[in-house]
């Protein structure tokens, strides 16, 4: 059974847009109390403004910030959602791009979770929800942001074997019609698979917590492709090179 939301205290990360900021206006329709972070401190009070949440502006690429945000937080609900894209050849990044974007996406969550669960574990009660991407199965053009989405999935199966009292769920959403693809470099292009709406992986993401799933993919066919991938690698990696 997963936690009932109304009265708990969530912390959002990446709350000023797209995902974050949808999933922080379902929490608080769910009765929740909210710390919304982000780097945008305008976007922020606007989402602090419908959802009545506390607004923590912050760079989670930077240690200190990353420190700042764990400290003295006690919170029923951690929503690792801050990340962003870069999409071209490996050989074209930078060892900065390289870093940042591991620390963002990757770092930050780890060091959240690692500061944030133990009191879960305590008390427990709790839940942890890393937003992946379904780019951890591995996408063409974009290596070290689908390691970063592959390394949060494999984070949050370890974390669930070391905290059984606090629920852990992974959401791996396609491609979301949000800021991410202005922001990486690179508008999406592709007729298929079609964009879902932030609100859309919001509500699946809720439901995740309030049911106590393991992972959500959105929409849910993508379940499909890691299947494959699952069971029969070789076909999958065949259709994947035609199809990036």
């Amino acid at each position: 059974m997963g936690l009932r939301l109304a009265g708990r205290t969530a912390l959002i990360t990446g709350a000023s847009s797209g995902i974050g900021a949808a999933t922080a206006s379902a929490l608080a329709h769910s009765g929740c109390r909210l710390v919304l972070v982000g780097r945008d401190e305008r976007r922020l009070s606007e989402v602090a403004r419908r959802t009545g949440g506390r607004v923590m502006c912050a760079d989670l690429g930077e240690r200190a910030d990353v420190e700042r945000v764990a400290a003295d937080q006690d919170v029923d609900l951690l929503i690792n959602n801050a990340g962003f894209g870069w999409e071209g050849a490996l050989e074209d990044m930078s060892a900065e791009d390289v870093s940042t974007l591991i620390a963002v996406n990757l770092t930050a969550s780890v060091e959240l979770t690692r500061h944030l669960l133990p009191a879960m574990v305590r008390r427990r009660r709790g839940h942890v929800v890393f937003v992946s991407s379904i780019a951890a199965l591995g996408v063409r053009g974009e290596a070290v942001y689908a390691a970063t989405k592959s390394g949060l999935r494999t984070f949050a199966e370890s974390v669930r074997y070391e905290a059984p009292p606090v629920g852990v769920t992974t959401v791996l959403p396609g491609a979301v019609r949000t800021p991410f693809f202005t922001s990486r470099g690179k508008p999406y292009a592709r007729s298929f698979p079609r964009q879902v709406e932030p609100t859309t992986v919001a509500e699946a993401l809720v439901r995740g917590i309030e049911r106590n799933h393991r992972e959500v993919f959105v929409p849910g066919w993508l379940t499909v492709a890691a299947r494959v991938q699952g069971t029969v690698p070789g076909a999958f990696h065949r259709l994947a090179r035609l199809f990036g």
